[in-house]
């Protein structure tokens, strides 16, 4: 009776694990990211990323000497800039040293 129902479905909802922006709030906030992940998230190439975790520069940590990234702390470092690039905006344009 439901054969029709969950082969219709099913592939929807698999697909909804796919795409960032459809996963549950809680499942995206518990995710570990990887290198490639972030850079895709972010927008910029792996070099970049692995510069800014070597230098402590976004919250990251080693497993087995691979970096990986908190998606909830990641979200919190992007506010975190964003506020901060408004408030130096605010300042006159400077950067704070």
């Amino acid at each position: 009776m439901y054969k029709g129902y969950q082969r219709i479905i099913l592939p929807v909802v698999a697909n909804l694990d796919k795409q960032r922006p459809f996963l549950p709030m809680t499942k995206q906030k518990l995710e570990i990211l990887t290198v490639t992940e972030v850079a895709e998230y972010l927008k910029v190439a792996e070099r970049t990323i692995y510069r800014l975790a070597a230098a402590k520069k976004i919250p990251a940590f080693k497993v087995g000497g691979a970096w990986r990234f908190s998606c909830a702390e990641i979200d919190e470092w992007i506010r975190h800039q964003s506020t901060s690039s408004s408030s130096n905006l605010a300042d006159g344009g400077e950067k704070n040293k």
